[in-house]
């Protein structure tokens, strides 16, 4: 009773989680925060450009989403491959790998002559896309404290708004500037901005101590030890919540510009303004969740947000035509719950895992989540064309959310417990 009354005095000083943290492990926060940001902006570029690459490629909406899909399905890969290497060689210099993986091939898309080329270069972004979150999250898990890692953790996954909303102002800068067929290059070809971080990350972060003592072991860096009798429940039922969470996410992300601009028939700059505030949204989600699962617990905080996220996102995409003004004030509330919901996901699923299966295990578990979730967003490009319309077939996302919260019974709380 002493302890939890502890924790919950320390925990209402404002920003005292990143107090808590050494220098050694504040340098470890921006290089996975400024990695996370960078992230983002590589991925969301393609949503923003989607509807100038359908047209200069003339290719149909489902060809349209199966972009998106290889991404998620190669950065199921990348995150796996990207968590085996956190537990063989470090997770700062699997931080570096992966960076410099999605930064060279979102460059590459830039200069794609076709629809192929631009699948495969897509793909092979997708490597890296996937697995910079499972080393950088893992690496500020183990600097953070028990009662502060949720908190820690949750700034880290703010940054994906931040890289979001860069993404949305060159964007629209870009589009005002130059011609559609030119600015959807340009936009990929400022990917290459996460360069910069590699070298920083290279001379000023480090493993925490508590990665570099237990880098032992038969079973460090194995996925099939993820199978084994002691993590095969845990594995299993984490897996399925990733799916459902990051499926739902997904559609949204990947189809709601479009649905902005040839369903509410937005400008380009209309369309940013009204992703401004989706953006700004998921921002105080971020802060808002990752406050909440040091509170209410991890997997409360999941549950809470994708009931929420399910009522906003039915709100959102069946508001009738001509009520603009409604789509941008539900675009607050949507965007606050779709991103509250990840706040808790990086330090709950370190907490899952021991250390030495830890990389491979949130590698491994989020990123299977961004594989399989990847049908979602193909699904929608191709129910679209149906009667349903795009407005409809966004519904499919919600299932997600359904799913995430049924595979929460299937798991354990892990709040304020130390890592293992």
């Amino acid at each position: 009773m002493t302890e939890i009354s502890t924790v919950a005095e320390v925990s209402v000083r404002p920003f005292e989680w990143f107090r808590s943290l050494s220098a050694t492990g504040k340098r470890a926060f921006f290089g996975a925060f400024g990695g996370y940001g960078m992230d983002s902006y590589d991925f969301q570029v393609l949503p923003l450009a989607l509807a100038a690459i359908t047209s200069y490629f003339a290719i149909s909406t489902g060809q349209a989403g199966l972009l998106t899909t290889v991404t998620l399905v190669l950065s199921a890969v990348g995150g796996a491959a990207a968590g085996v290497l956190a537990d063989r060689i470090g997770r700062v210099r699997t931080l570096q790998i992966t960076i410099a993986v999605y930064a060279l091939f979102t460059v590459a898309c830039g200069f794609a002559w076709d629809y192929p080329s631009l699948l495969v270069f897509r793909a092979l972004q997708g490597l890296g896309f996937g697995g910079e979150w499972a080393a950088g999250a893992v690496l500020v898990a183990e600097y953070s404290r028990p009662e502060y890692r949720g908190r820690t953790v949750g700034f880290v996954q703010s940054a994906w708004a931040v890289g979001w909303g860069l993404a949305v102002c060159v964007y629209t800068v870009l589009f005002q500037v130059f011609d559609p067929a030119t600015a959807w290059r340009a936009l990929f070809i400022t990917g290459a901005m996460p360069a910069l971080l590699i070298i920083w990350v290279r001379r000023n972060v480090g493993d925490a101590e508590i990665a570099t003592v237990r880098r032992t072991g038969v079973e460090r860096g194995r996925i099939l030890s993820l199978f084994g009798r002691e993590l095969r429940r845990t594995t299993v039922f984490a897996a399925i919540m990733a799916t459902g969470v990051q499926g739902g996410y997904y559609t949204l992300a990947t189809w709601l510009p479009t649905y902005l601009k040839k369903s509410r028939h937005l400008t380009v700059v209309g369309t940013g303004g009204y992703l401004f505030l989706l953006i700004g949204g998921a921002f105080l989600g971020y802060l808002t969740g990752s406050v909440l699962t040091d509170r209410i617990g991890r997997k409360r905080n999941i549950q809470l947000f994708a009931v929420l996220s399910v009522i906003f996102m039915i709100g959102y995409t069946q508001v009738p035509h001509g009520a603009n003004t409604l789509v941008l004030v539900l675009g607050v509330p949507l965007g606050f719950s779709t991103s509250a919901i990840f706040s808790g996901f990086g330090s709950y699923l370190a907490e899952l895992f021991p250390t030495p299966q830890r990389g491979t295990g949130q590698g491994f578990v989020y990123n299977f989540g961004r594989g399989v979730g990847a049908v979602f967003p193909t699904a929608v490009g191709y129910l679209a064309s149906t009667t349903l319309g795009l407005a409809g077939a966004m519904l499919f996302g919600a299932l997600g959310y359904a799913l995430a919260v049924l595979a929460l019974f299937g798991l354990p709380e892990t709040l304020g417990k130390p890592l293992r």
